[in-house]
């Protein structure tokens, strides 16, 4: 009797794998309709830095208001280049989020400049009060005129003077150091006026700058300071105090411009969150960071008279005025004597 071959099953085979198929493709593309988009946040400090503390924040409470739609990857140490680098990767889409000083920003946003005025503001209360009123957020929403989206103000602290030379109590004490300085002409032009040659670079060259002696100081807030463990490479902290340093939580319009109103409020609302934190921790910085510099072997000097810096940084305002006008300025001022 000759063996007949069925041709059901081969039928049925080819059906189960056709369905098989589909179902994987369904599957599939259920899969990436459900997928969390990952944002890519970065900043210049360490990981165990007040930016980071910020970061860590800004990640909780967007993954917890979007219900883990978005994930937040965080990139520290300037992994993803300065602050100007990413300030421009905002703007091309190669960088979701970042906090960053307001130090480059003027480059990009000019009305951001009046920020950085020397002895602007006179302390913390102050410079928050004045960040958090409608004058912060007109400053924020001018970042939407140069391709950039100001989601809050956030915080680096009152900025001093470290240098690997002198003990620094007058502006004459710095003739003649070279001074890292952020890329910002306000700051630069300071000081120029205090006899010091500033020398801009960006942060994450810093550190072995002054290793090497490229440059003989620096200024940053306590905050900084303590963060990138300076007392390894300078000796001499004078808190001056000669500037406030905001920071900013910066999105870029490539991800959220194509983003729902409800998302990108969960964005601000995580920017929020975020300045709440870095706040608290620069605070706590400003009660202990001295301390812990000491312990770690810099000299202190404490006892700065601030009048010969203010009245040695005067300059600085002239030049701003005569560029960009008195109103911003005038209207910070006032407000920030009422607060």
């Amino acid at each position: 009797m000759t063996k007949q071959h069925s041709t059901t099953t081969p039928t049925i085979t080819r059906h189960a794998l056709v369905a098989a198929i589909s179902g994987i493709a369904t599957v599939g593309i259920a899969l990436q309709a459900n997928a969390a988009t990952e944002v890519n946040l970065g900043h210049t400090l360490s990981d165990s830095s007040h930016y980071s503390v910020g970061a860590d924040a800004f990640k909780e409470a967007l993954e917890r208001l979007s219900d883990g739609e978005f994930t937040v990857t965080e990139h520290t140490s300037g992994s993803l280049g300065g602050e100007r680098e990413m300030i421009e990767g905002l703007q091309i889409g190669t960088v979701d989020v970042v906090i960053t000083s307001t130090g480059p920003l003027g480059n990009f946003v000019p009305e951001t400049y009046v920020l950085d005025l020397p002895f602007l503001f006179e302390n913390y209360d102050q410079a928050r009060c004045v960040l958090d009123s409608e004058l912060g957020d007109e400053l924020l929403e001018k970042m939407g005129d140069h391709d950039l989206i100001g989601l809050a103000w956030t915080e680096n602290g009152f900025r001093h003077l470290t240098n690997s030379q002198r003990e620094i109590a007058t502006p004459a004490d710095a003739e003649g150091l070279r001074v890292r300085t952020m890329e910002n002409e306000v700051h630069q032009e300071a000081f120029r006026q205090m006899g010091a040659r500033p020398t801009p670079m960006a942060f994450p060259e810093l550190f072995t700058a002054l290793q090497q002696g490229t440059v003989d100081g620096q200024e940053n807030p306590i905050t900084v300071i303590v963060a990138t463990n300076f007392w390894e490479v300078q000796d001499y902290l004078s808190l001056t105090g000669h500037v406030y340093s905001p920071a900013i939580v910066l999105g870029s319009p490539i991800l959220l411009d194509g983003l729902s109103d409800e998302e990108r409020g969960w964005f601000r609302e995580a920017a929020v969150a975020s300045a709440e934190a870095t706040r608290e921790e620069v605070s706590r910085l400003e009660r202990e960071g001295v301390a812990l510099l000491e312990e770690n072997g810099m000299t202190v000097k404490t006892d700065i008279d601030v009048a010969p810096f203010q009245e040695a940084v005067q300059p600085a305002y002239e030049i701003f005025t005569s560029e960009y006008g008195t109103e911003m300025l005038e209207r910070i001022q006032e407000k920030a004597s009422s607060c």
